[in-house]
Order: structure tokens, then C-alpha cells, then sequence
């Protein structure tokens, strides 16, 4: 017999979110089922009830994952069903992550799965906001150990408000949208971007989505006492030799904070570290020791605890960091654009021991991504790619696919750089960027959205203003109360720290963040702090890289492939298109351009696109040719189509064909018009009328030839010359 039980979520505003347990799923440890109007999301969640033996380190794995069903569509592809992840199916895993992993116990080490998929979509409901609450809500009706629980919404700035939540449409007048994680004590994880708003303004936007994950974490809490699940598994996943934590310590302690005082380069000073441990452990734990290989996981461990405390008490006592900056210091930088020559725009930025080679590249309407999510579908005309491969970091391993880290830290780069980008008429183009990482000790995304900037202004991109990013880190001490900001973290202060919290913005304000706190009872005055000291290392770094280039070029490079842009009466995109594609096609053919048409805004839009005007200029003329509207006035050259009695039919332009009378074809008298012009000929005439009515050409040929002395004006050119005159004062006053 079911025993569901529900808990309601009311936002305030007529709005509510349900969780349910009890009826989907029940053979998983913990499952929920999420809803807010017609959108549910099942999560689940199962953990192995022991630990690998060679693990000391919690094996977490997140899936989110969206069901085209949902929203009552089908898959794309040959196979027609959902196959690998999409990048927001990762980026969305990676939020629903990055929450949950600091709140597993630190000896928690059993295999745990946690799924959060979408069953029903609502068009106008935003999943990816209720995906971290689904996630947190079937932990805690598990009994799998977990410190939490947490929620994540999304917050946007609509109208000057903040709004919880809000829907696909509400989003488009936002200058502020971030999704924050947060336990009912702790913030976690903060992700977003906005239109350069100021540090109290997105500090502002934290603190009201704390709000409101507060009452989203006690029904939570509500839900698992009734469901009886509070008291959570027992567990034993390390064996601990305390005397041997202790002989590490006393061993390694001081000879660390030396090797961290030299100042040493990154792999040198890894080298010295590793050196320090091999000889610690060889001489603690003998080769014929029966347990040695047990010993050497825990002394491996125990050595990273007192590495970590070395560097954490040398930044809090004594001011010094591995590489020996100050705290607020940023570490030499320089750059260069224009290194690529045969690229359209590429820039160099090395920031300390962290390198990006970034491209761009311009396409036309062709090249843009397309965009096929369960909820969402179009095209993006700017993607940003980020690549990390091995020898960035020295790792002597191949280059696989895309990792779920490249996705993320591409979209973070992307974010912090798609507020400064021309739109509209400014920019025709499909733009992309590419971020290879060439060397790596910290901040690589950041390190992405300054050369990006860079290879923006070196193609010529007029983005609006220039953008920097910077990594802040955090050390802190509970016990004494003491904690220390850090500017443009190495790997091993993000590693070995309490926070990563990049910022990437202008001068004049904030574009894109992302924040991890790993460390509980953060104050929002150290938040503040964190966030002035950011502001101050972006202007600092914005002042190398405009050193460099403050502006974007006046022009494209000359290989650049140049767009022109016109618009077309939207009656004529099928007589450009041609039966088929044919007439296209053709001009594609002949000129070497690429064309592309759209309809927007109730009138056609042609794109022709080439590496050269002289394709352009031809795709361009036989593209007038076929849409111009006929003029009264204008002398064309035509081809005869057809032949009657009275006249003959000429073809002006593609698909137009106007009356040429037969009083119209010379001065003389004409008795048959066959005796005088036969089908195909090809003959110059001018258009003297427009039917006000139906739309018909009348044409003349004779008022093209000279006139014989003594004959009378004809109706034809009297009419010509009266509408011309009719034209020609308009609009001017009586004399």
C-alpha cells in the first residue's frame, strides 16, 4: 500500500512547488517527485553500502538529464531517442554537483548516484532552478549520510525587483540572473551572469535567494522527520593509525612551509613536496610491512592534511603565499594580439604560469549553432569553446573528448563575454571563439575571457566595452577567527582553500561569476570584501590588456569574408529562392557568395556573405536584378517572351514582363507586330506607365529613338512626361 506524503513550497505570489515521496521509485534509497505547474522532475538517489578499498575520496556522480517527451517532442538525430548528454543537461548536472558534493562527510567514500530527470515540461517553467531542491529533497528522505539540506534558485532583477524563479519570458527583461545554492545556514555555490551590475547590487541578489532557500530547507527537514528518515546509515569507510598522523606531522610540517617560503615555480615546487613525502614514507613504512600498501594510502592522506595546514598557516600568519605574493597581488601578466596571422582575430594572454591562445572566427547565418533542447530551440549566433589539454599541466596522457569541465568553464567565458557583444546591424556575424589552454596553475576561465576580450578588438568585433576576469580564493580559521582574501589563485590555493569565486565584468560593472564555498559560516561581510578586492584586480588586469589594445579595430583584417546585409520585399524571397532552391543556387554557384534569407519582421532579409566584393558585388547585382521594383523612368533591356497583334511582351527583369504596344514600338506605322519582333529578341525599352490598379507595365521603345521631324508628340510619351513632371514637383510651393 502507498504511503505518500507531500510538502508544499509556497513562493508568495500564487506560486507553489510540490514534493512527493513515496509513490515513484522506491527500490532507490531516496526518491522524490518535484513539481511546479505542469513541470516534474523524479529524483533519485542510491549509495553503495560500502567503500572501494582503494578509495579515499567521495565518488560522487550527478545526472541530470531531460526527456523529450516532456514537452511532447521527439529527439533529433537518425536514432530518435535521447542519447549522450547535451551541454546544458552538463552545466545543470555541474550546479546540482557542486552544491551537494562539500556536504558529504570527509570519510564518506561509497559510490553514490544521484539522478534528477525531467518527465513533464511546462513551456514557461524553468527546470534547472528546481533541479539542485530535487536532488537535496531525495537525499534527505534517504538514509545515506548527507550534511545538508540544500536548495538552489534562481534570482532574477526584473523592473529594479528581484524575483524568485522566474519564468523563460520574465527572463528576457533581466539584467540579473544567477542561481544560488545554499544550505539554511551556508551559502555554496553562486553561478550567473548579469548586465555589468555593481558588487552590492549582485551581493543583494545572494542574500534574497538565501531567503528564500531557508523555507525550502526546513520543508525539507519537515519532509524527512515525517518520513522517518533523520537518522541516517552507519558507516565506516577509513582505518586511521593515529601515531602514524601523528610521526607525518611532526616530519613534514616544517620542511613544507620551507619548500612553500622558496617561491618556487609550480612544477618545481611539486617536485620538492613529492620529494619530501617519498622520503617521509619509505622511512615510516618499511616494504615488508604486510600492510604497506593500506599504510601508504593513509600516509598519503594524512601528508596531504599537513600540506594543507602548512600553506593555510603560512597565508594566515606570516602574509605569504606559495609564489610570494601578497595577498591582494596579482601575478605578472602580458599579452599579444595578431599572433596568428591567418586567423581573423587571436590573442595571447598569460597571466603567471596560465596561458590561453584564443581565435576568433567569423561566419555567416549558416554557421550559427543550433539549438535544440527539450524547452529550448533557435540558434546562437556567439558560441565561446574551451579546450584544457593535458600538456597544459604537464600530464603525460592523451586528449580525450570534451569534459564536463571544459563545458562548464567555456560556458562561464562565454557568459562574462556575450553582454559586451555588438548585436543587431553592428554585427551580421556568427561569431566563435576557441580558448586553448597552453599552460595552467589557476584561473584558466578567467585567463579565457581576457584573451577572448583581446581577440575581439584584434578581429575588429566592436564589442561594447573591454572585459577582464580574476579567481579570488579564501583562507580562513573558525578557531581564531582569522581569514585571509586572496587575488588570482594558483591551482593550489583552490585546491588547498575555502573558496573559488571567479569574476569577470568591465569597468563599470559585474558580467558573469561563479562561486564555491567550501567552508561553513561564510559572512556576507567577508562576501563584500571578496568582491571590492575582485573589482579592484579586474580594473588592474583591464589596464595591462588595454596597454595592449583599447579598442577594436576600425576594420576587419582584409581576409576577413565581408557580409552585406539588405532587405527585400518579403513577396519577392520566393522568386529570389527559386523553384527548388534554383535561382539560389545558381547566384551561389556563378559568384562564389553564400546567400541566406530570412523573413523578419514582416520583410525579407538577405545576408551575401564572401571573401571577396567582387562576389559580393556580383551575388549583389543578380540579386537586384530579380527583386528591384520596375520604376517609370528606367530604361531596361528585355527579352521578348511572347508575341500578339497589338504588341509584344517583354520580360524587364526576372519574372516582371510588361506591354510593349504596337503604337509604342517605332514612329512609323506598324501593321503587324510579328513582321517586326519575333520571340527572343532582345530589345530596349522604357517603362512609361504603371496600372495604379493590376500592377501592369506598359512599356515604349520609341521614345528611346529619335523622333522624325514633323510628326505629333504620341499619348504614350505625352503621359511619360506628364508623370515625370507630376513627380518632379512634388512637393515644392505654387510660384
Amino acid at each position: 500500500m502507498l504511503n505518500v506524503i507531500q510538502k508544499t513550497i509556497d513562493l508568495g505570489d500564487g506560486r507553489s512547488i510540490v514534493i512527493e515521496t513515496g509513490k515513484l521509485a522506491k527500490q532507490a534509497d531516496g526518491s522524490v517527485v518535484v513539481r511546479m505547474g505542469d513541470t516534474i522532475l523524479l529524483a533519485t538517489v542510491v549509495s553503495a553500502t560500502e567503500a572501494r578499498e582503494d578509495s579515499d575520496y567521495m565518488p560522487l556522480s550527478v545526472e541530470y538529464k531531460e526527456k523529450f517527451s516532456a514537452a511532447g517532442r521527439f529527439p533529433g538525430g537518425f536514432l530518435k531517442r535521447e542519447t549522450r548528454p547535451g551541454d546544458y543537461e552538463i552545466l545543470i548536472s555541474r550546479l546540482i554537483d557542486r552544491a551537494l558534493r562539500p556536504l558529504f562527510p570527509d570519510d564518506y567514500h561509497a559510490e553514490t548516484f544521484v539522478n534528477v530527470t525531467l518527465f513533464s515540461a511546462e513551456a514557461e517553467v524553468m527546470p534547472d532552478a528546481l533541479a539542485g531542491l530535487a536532488a537535496s529533497a531525495a537525499l534527505s528522505v534517504s538514509d545515506i549520510p548527507f550534511n545538508g539540506p540544500i536548495s538552489e534558485v534562481r534570482v532574477a532583477r526584473i523592473s529594479g525587483a528581484f524575483m524568485i524563479n522566474p519564468t523563460f519570458k520574465q527572463l528576457e527583461e533581466a539584467d540579473l540572473d544567477i542561481i544560488v545554492g545554499a544550505t539554511e545556514e551556508n551559502i555554496l555555490m553562486v553561478e550567473g551572469e548579469m548586465n555589468e551590475v555593481s558588487e552590492k547590487d549582485m551581493l543583494g541578489a545572494i542574500q534574497f535567494a538565501h531567503e528564500e532557500i531557508k523555507k525550502h530547507c526546513r520543508v525539507q527537514k519537515e519532509l524527512a522527520a515525517e518520513v522517518g528518515k533523520e537518522t541516517k546509515r552507519e558507516y565506516s569507510h577509513e582505518n586511521n593509525d593515529e601515531d602514524l598522523r601523528s610521526q607525518i606531522e611532526k616530519k613534514a610540517y616544517d620542511k613544507l612551509v620551507k619548500i612553500a617560503r622558496s617561491g618556487l615555480a609550480k612544477h618545481e615546487r611539486h617536485e620538492a613536496i613529492d620529494a619530501v613525502k617519498d622520503e617521509i614514507i619509505e622511512s615510516l613504512i618499511p616494504e615488508d610491512d604486510e600492510e604497506a600498501d593500506a599504510r601508504t594510502m593513509m600516509a598519503n592522506r594524512y601528508f596531504h592534511d599537513v600540506e594543507k595546514k602548512a600553506l593555510r598557516n603560512l597565508v594566515l600568519d606570516k602574509g605569504l603565499r606559495v609564489d610570494g605574493r601578497k595577498t591582494d597581488e596579482i601575478r605578472p601578466i602580458w599579452c599579444e594580439i595578431d599572433y596568428l596571422p591567418a586567423t581573423h582575430g587571436s590573442a595571447i594572454f598569460t597571466r603567471g604560469e596560465t596561458q590561453s591562445l584564443t581565435t576568433v572566427t567569423l561566419g555567416n547565418k549558416m554557421d550559427e549553432k543550433m539549438i535544440d533542447e527539450v524547452l529550448i530551440q533557435g540558434s546562437d549566433k556567439f558560441t565561446l569553446h574551451y579546450n584544457f589539454p593535458p600538456f597544459s599541466t604537464g600530464d603525460a596522457r592523451p586528449i580525450r573528448g570534451i569534459s564536463r569541465r571544459e563545458v562548464g568553464h567555456g560556458n562561464l567565458a562565454h557568459r562574462a563575454l556575450k553582454k559586451v557583444m555588438p548585436s543587431g546591424e553592428e554585427n551580421p556575424y556568427a561569431v566563435r571563439i576557441v580558448s586553448d589552454i597552453l599552460e595552467s596553475n589557476g584561473s584558466s576561465s578567467m585567463a579565457t575571457v581576457c584573451a577572448g576580450t583581446l581577440a575581439l578588438m584584434d578581429c575588429g568585433v566592436k564589442i561594447r566595452k573591454p572585459v577582464s576576469g580574476i579567481a579570488m580564493g579564501l583562507i580562513t580559521d573558525t578557531d581564531s577567527g582569522k581569514y585571509a582574501i586572496l587575488s588570482d589563485i594558483l591551482g593550489d590555493e583552490d585546491h588547498l582553500g575555502d573558496m573559488d569565486f571567479k569574476v569577470a565584468g568591465t569597468e563599470a560593472g559585474i558580467t558573469a561569476t561563479q562561486m564555491d564555498i567550501k567552508v561553513d559560516g561564510l559572512s556576507y561581510e567577508i562576501l563584500a570584501e571578496a568582491l571590492e578586492q575582485a573589482r579592484k584586480g579586474r580594473i588592474h588586469i583591464l589596464g595591462k590588456m588595454t596597454a595592449v589594445i583599447d579598442k577594436p579595430r576600425d576594420d576587419y583584417k582584409p581576409h576577413v569574408p565581408r557580409i552585406v546585409q539588405i532587405s527585400i520585399n518579403r513577396d519577392m524571397i520566393g522568386a529570389l529562392i527559386g523553384p527548388g532552391g534554383k535561382i539560389i543556387q545558381g547566384i551561389q554557384a556563378d559568384t562564389g557568395a553564400t546567400i541566406v534569407i530570412e523573413e523578419i519582421d514582416n520583410k525579407g532579409v538577405v545576408d551575401v556573405f564572401a571573401d571577396n566584393q567582387a562576389s559580393i558585388e556580383a551575388a549583389l547585382a543578380r540579386i537586384n536584378e530579380i527583386v528591384a521594383e520596375p520604376e517609370i523612368g528606367e530604361i531596361y533591356k528585355g527579352k521578348v517572351k511572347g508575341v500578339v497583334s497589338f504588341g509584344a511582351f517583354i520580360e524587364i527583369m526576372p519574372g516582371r514582363e510588361g506591354l510593349l504596344h504596337i503604337s509604342e514600338f517605332d514612329w512609323r506605322r506598324i501593321e503587324k507586330m510579328e513582321d517586326v519582333v519575333k520571340v527572343g529578341d532582345t530589345l530596349e525599352v522604357k517603362l512609361i506607365n504603371i496600372d495604379e490598379k493590376n500592377g501592369n507595365l506598359k512599356l515604349s521603345r520609341k521614345v528611346l529613338l529619335p523622333r522624325p521631324e514633323g510628326v505629333q508628340d504620341s499619348g504614350g510619351e505625352r503621359r511619360h512626361r506628364d508623370h515625370r513632371d507630376r513627380r518632379d514637383n512634388r512637393g515644392r510651393r505654387p510660384e
